[in-house]
Order: C-alpha cells, then sequence, then structure tokens
C-alpha cells in the first residue's frame, strides 16, 4: 500500500526520535530502519526531525534505510522530488528550510542533506531476514495489515532480534500489538504505537 503522506502521524514519530535519541546517546553510528517505506515520505519525514533535533555533527552519525518490495516506488525515494500537492501539509517553516525549487515546474527536491540520510532497499519483510543487526529505530507503518497474524507475529519477532538493546519499535496506531509477543516490548507513550526492545 504507497498511501501516506509527509509528517503523517507526526506525533508518534517525534516520540520515537526523541526516545531513540537518549537510548542511542554516545553511540558513534545511529542505524534506523524505515520497513515499508511507499515513496519515501515517512523516512525523509524522520529524517526532518532528526535534523532539528539533533545538531550537525552528531547528524552525520545517522543513517536511515528505507526499505520496500516495490522498485518503481524506491525509484520515487531515490529522486527525492515530489509535486506541490503533496506537500502541502508540511509546516512552512520546514519546508522553506528542506525543499528547493525543481527544473520540472511544480515539483520540489529536498536538500542533499535529508536525502543523503536516506539509503533506499530493495526488501520483502516476508523473507524474515533484516537489513542488519544492532538498529536503535525500526518504524514499520501501513505494512502489517496486509499480513495475517501469523506473518505478523513473524515479522516482529525479527523487528525485536533485529533491534539493538533499548531500541525502538513504532507501528501504525491502528495496529496493536499481538498478544503472543506483548511480553518483547514496553508500550512507551498512550498516544502512539511506540514500543522500546524489552530483552526476552
Amino acid at each position: 500500500m504507497a498511501f501516506t503522506f509527509f509528517f503523517r502521524d507526526q506525533t508518534p514519530l517525534e516520540h520515537a526520535v526523541n526516545f531513540m535519541i537518549k537510548a542511542a546517546s554516545g553511540r558513534s553510528k545511529i542505524s534506523i530502519w524505515d520497513a515499508g517505506c511507499a515513496m519515501g515520505q515517512e523516512p525523509y519525514t524522520l529524517a526532518i526531525l532528526l535534523a532539528e533535533t539533533m545538531n550537525y555533527f552528531a547528524l552525520n552519525n545517522i543513517k536511515i534505510y528505507a526499505t520496500d518490495y516495490d522498485e518503481p516506488l524506491l525509484k520515487i525515494l531515490k529522486e527525492g522530488c515530489y509535486p506541490w500537492d503533496e506537500l502541502q501539509r508540511i509546516p512552512a517553516n520546514l519546508f522553506e528550510k528542506y525543499f528547493q525549487p525543481d527544473a520540472q515546474k511544480g515539483y520540489f527536491r529536498l536538500t542533499d542533506k535529508i536525502r543523503n540520510l536516506v539509503e533506499p532497499q530493495h526488501h520483502n519483510l516476508l523473507s524474515l531476514l533484516p537489513i542488519k543487526d544492532g538498529l536503535s529505530l525500526i518504524v514499520c507503518k501501513n505494512v502489517l495489515l496486509h499480513f495475517n497474524q501469523a506473518e505478523r507475529i513473524a515479522v516482529i519477532r525479527m523487528f525485536h532480534k533485529a533491534l539493538e538493546t533499548g531500541g525502538i519499535f513504532v507501528t501504525e496506531h491502528t495496529q496493536k500489538m499481538p498478544e503472543e509477543i506483548s511480553h518483547l516490548f514496553e508500550q512507551l507513550v498512550s498516544d502512539g504505537q511506540v514500543f522500546r526492545k524489552v530483552e526476552a
């Protein structure tokens, strides 16, 4: 499912970024995985939130791995260029700071600073193979609802293993944590599906 937009579910993402920064304090490298990233609006939103929260030098330690099964969507993400009608929800100050007019009329491209934080990769979640271990934050929204219960549980178990100790996991607000694996995570806020990894 490709439907999403910039700064969708902003509050849970802000919570996740703040919790992650505290948990990963002192690390030389911080890895984030946005699984099921569609056309890139969500990982780029994360990148902007991080740029607004962290100092310039700390930001250089961040890498957001943005994955999807749909190659055409990843091509749009790589370009980082979007039509104006898809950008109108972005706060004006952030739009002016992180977007530039593109040569294609009516389109705007994210700045190199933001685009360089995001690394697109093709990935099938049902392979149950993480893109890497030791992740500080995993965001997976708009994907799990398309899986059956057994698949959801298997994918979330895989996320749990891929997260570092104290790592943060965020999922769609309508997707409750399956009871079978609820012991693997601690919910951190009441207004969003933001969790901290609990060691099994």
